[in-house]
């Protein structure tokens, strides 16, 4: 079994990650700024941030994957970015594998298209999806003895529509991933078997993929 440190594991994202991974028996450490009253079972929980790079890593050494799973949003706006690409090129050289949850702007709208953030793009969410666009850029011109993934999630994901676990998706590559009626939805469960299935099973080093059903 591997040993995966989630970094955010109490968020949304984060915490479906966390319990996926413990549902398959790994040994599984969430981090985070304030520790959730209520925890997943199986999974071990410590108070950490990326902000303090020093402690964070003493706290996760010896992880085999580390996942970011960390809200772009209040304090973190401005601080996501340099945070996550000093913690990427701390692990250059360690062998423990970088899995990033980003976000649906940095899809492709269509094979060679563009970028759903350069279309009819809300406003209200283009601060998120450009910081997931500067980390997806950072980790891609970052050293090749990195071995990260990066994962967009379908346009309706969220805590506010969280849906179910069904143990499938489908991977589109860097294409945003719809189905027949062109809706663009992944529940946080499976979110979290995405990521799990990419740790278990490599297929992307180095690369981003999207995931939706």
């Amino acid at each position: 079994m591997a040993r995966i440190a989630v970094i955010g594991g109490t968020g949304f994202a984060g915490r479906n990650i966390v319990e996926e991974g413990a549902r398959r028996g790994h040994e599984v450490l969430a981090v985070s700024r304030s520790l959730a009253p209520e925890r997943v079972e199986g999974a071990t929980y410590v108070e950490g941030s990326i902000l303090d790079l020093p402690g964070l890593l003493a706290q996760i050494e010896g992880a085999d994957a580390v996942v970011v799973a960390i809200a772009p949003r209040g304090d973190m706006t401005e601080k996501a970015v340099p945070a996550v690409v000093a913690l990427a090129f701390e692990l250059v050289g360690t062998g423990a594998r970088l899995g990033v949850v980003g976000g649906a702007g940095g899809s492709l709208s269509a094979p060679g298209g563009p970028r759903l953030f350069d279309l009819d793009f809300p406003e209200e969410y283009k601060a998120e999806a450009q910081t997931g666009i500067d980390i997806l850029d950072a980790l891609e011109n970052s050293p090749a003895d990195l071995d990260w993934f990066f994962v967009h999630p379908a346009e309706t994901f969220g805590a506010w529509n969280a849906g179910e676990r069904t143990g499938s998706y489908r991977d589109g590559g860097d294409v945003v991933v719809r189905d027949e009626e062109g809706v663009s939805y992944i529940s946080g469960a499976d979110l979290g078997v995405a990521f799990l299935d990419e740790i278990e099973a490599p297929k992307h080093h180095r690369e981003r993929f999207t995931v939706g059903y």
